[in-house]
Formats: structure tokens, C-alpha cells, sequence
């Protein structure tokens, strides 16, 4: 797999796509590995086509529309519960 630095692939883009187009391209930042650039078809084939990232919770699958969705419906008063405290007395 060939190695660009983050300043390199910055600079050499287009390169970098066209040769991930051949293989996958490892991008570094300082000196440690960051990202890996490859082939769109090669990325549909490791994701299986989804589009949209999973999120397990309970066991069940969640996308984030579910999450949106899930969002309660209330007013702005019905999202948290108050909790009672007692006001400090401030000495002026």
C-alpha cells in the first residue's frame, strides 16, 4: 500500500484518487497512520452498499433518522425535569 504523507496528498489530490483507483492509498499524519483513500466499488463491497452508518443499541439496529425520530415530542418544558434547589443568599 502506498504511503502519503497529509501534506503530500494535500497537495498531489488528484494523484492520490487516480492511484486509489488502482489500490488503496494510506495517508499519514505525523508519521502515524490517518486515513486509507480507496476505490469507491472497493468501498461498496466492504460496507455492502449501505449508504448510512449503523448504530447498535439494545441488540437493535439504529439509524440516525431513527435517532431523530426518537427525539421527544413535547414542549420545551417536557424535555427535562426540573430539579428543585435551594437559592443562595448572596451578601451585598
Amino acid at each position: 500500500m502506498t504511503q502519503w504523507s497529509f501534506k503530500d496528498a494535500k497537495e498531489h489530490f488528484s494523484e492520490v484518487v487516480t492511484a486509489a483507483q488502482r489500490a488503496p492509498q494510506m495517508v499519514t499524519q505525523d508519521g502515524k497512520p490517518a486515513v486509507v483513500v480507496v476505490d469507491a466499488a472497493e468501498y461498496e463491497r466492504l460496507t455492502g452498499g449501505k449508504e448510512e452508518p449503523k448504530v447498535f443499541k439494545d441488540g437493535k439496529e439504529y439509524t440516525f433518522v431513527d435517532h431523530l425520530l426518537a427525539i421527544p415530542k413535547g414542549g420545551p418544558n417536557d424535555l427535562f425535569e426540573r430539579v428543585p434547589s435551594k437559592r443562595r443568599e448572596i451578601d451585598f
